[in-house]
């Protein structure tokens, strides 16, 4: 799962602790952790789920302003038949 610095940042910051990710294979798992630039994130639950179902506070959780905000970014996301809902957490320094 690749993420982008600016999200990154968020997560270490304590600003974001939801991801969101449509795919056709998953490639990260609960109680399993993800190697970034700026240190390890810990995935601490994995819920499938319909876009659909995102609340106001799930998109701002994510770093969405609002749910309108998530669907624009969904909409330039590449196609995927599974989509999930990822808590995560930054680890610390490697």
């Amino acid at each position: 799962m690749l993420l982008k610095r600016d999200l990154l940042e968020d997560i270490k910051a304590g600003k974001v602790d939801l991801i969101f990710r449509r795919w056709n294979r998953p490639t990260v798992k609960a109680g399993g952790t993800l190697k970034t630039k700026l240190g390890p994130l810990s995935i601490k639950a994995i819920t499938d789920m319909s876009p659909d179902d995102v609340t106001e506070a799930e998109a701002q959780r994510a770093g969405f302003k609002d749910v309108a905000d998530f669907r624009r970014w969904l909409d330039s996301m590449k196609q995927g038949e599974l989509f999930q809902r990822i808590e995560v957490g930054y680890q610390g320094e490697d």
